[in-house]
């Protein structure tokens, strides 16, 4: 069985920021499930950026289940992509980046990018005074 990963936005309305969502798509709909990033309170809109990983099925179950509760989701449909070979490693990029996805190793001073914390903002894009950081965006 295949296994794809999504990336996705939610957006929760006020009256369902102290309802167990995620936890439904775990248990109900076989979804591995990874917290980016988070802004949730009782009672205030919410907003959460995680992975969904699941087979095609199961996926798609899970955001039709989450339509169904009123969250409304946006998919990625790209990501950064580091063109190493034009980087010299300067951290400028470090500087803006919300999610430490951008780190320079400090026992050889070279910058390192973890795709899987990348929360696909673009402040490095803008940053790196060698254009070394590019967005592809894929349908």
């Amino acid at each position: 069985m295949q296994l794809q990963k999504i990336k996705l936005f939610m957006y929760f309305p006020p009256e369902k920021t102290d309802k167990p969502i995620t936890y439904r798509l775990v248990k109900d709909y076989d979804l591995m499930f990874n917290i980016l990033q988070a802004q949730i309170q009782p009672n205030k809109k919410g907003r959460l950026m995680a992975e969904l990983e699941g087979t095609a099925e199961n996926i798609e179950k899970g955001l039709q289940y989450l339509k169904e509760q009123g969250v409304q989701y946006r998919i990625f449909n790209k990501n950064i992509i580091w063109h190493e070979e034009k980087c010299v490693h300067c951290g400028a990029c470090t500087a803006v980046c919300p999610s430490r996805a951008l780190s320079m190793d400090r026992n050889e001073w070279k910058l390192t990018f973890d795709h899987s914390k990348c929360l696909i903002c673009e402040l490095c894009v803008k940053a790196c005074p060698l254009n070394a950081m590019d967005v592809n965006i894929f349908l």
